[in-house]
């Protein structure tokens, strides 16, 4: 896995790098990883990081029409959301988290599936917000960034941690630069 795994670091780099320039073509390289990264974390038993995946690809392809056309971002403005899109966003995110986490200890041989199920969750509904220039979703990232650095360390996916870790890094990098290009009344 371990050629498997550079390229797949490379393609996530690659995508968070381009969607902190709210360049289109971060759904391309979103894509790519994630089918990718489909396969190894299958390999480690992080099923619903797996399944996780499958949603990434999905959300690539809804990123791609949602940011415009013609390789601009231009017709769609990052906005904020108010504390109670937030406060319904971490509710919902607890409740499917003990939800998936309970269907994993009974019914797979997973591992750590309480924190794959939370980070698996979050990172969706992130996603999303990603897909809607939502700014607080680097906020989010930078929690669940955290949290998968000691998850995949935990599976001995070093370089997938690594990454991780950069990404805490490049979350405050993304929602500083996001919440300039922001109009401000």
């Amino acid at each position: 896995m371990g050629e498997l795994e550079t390229i797949a670091v490379v393609l996530a780099l690659a995508y968070l790098l381009l969607a902190m320039r709210q360049n289109r073509f971060c759904w391309v390289a979103a894509f790519l990883s994630a089918l990718i990264y489909l396969v190894i974390f299958a390999d480690v038993k992080l099923y619903m990081e797996a399944g996780l995946q499958v949603i990434y690809a999905v959300m690539a392809v809804v990123g791609w029409v949602f940011w415009g056309q013609n390789d601009s971002a231009e017709t769609l403005a990052v906005s904020t959301r108010p504390a109670s899109f937030h406060l319904l966003t971490l509710v919902t995110i607890g409740f499917c988290t003990l939800v998936s986490g309970a269907l994993l200890t009974t019914y797979t041989d997973a591992a750590r599936p309480f924190i794959d199920a939370g980070t698996t969750v979050s990172a969706i509904l992130c996603t999303w917000m990603v897909t809607r220039k939502i700014l607080e979703n680097w906020l989010y990232w930078i929690v669940i960034n955290a949290v998968s650095v000691w998850l995949f360390m935990d599976r001995g996916l070093s370089l997938t941690s690594g990454l991780f870790a950069l990404y805490i890094v490049l979350s405050v990098i993304g929602y500083i630069s996001w919440r300039r290009t922001m109009a401000h009344p």
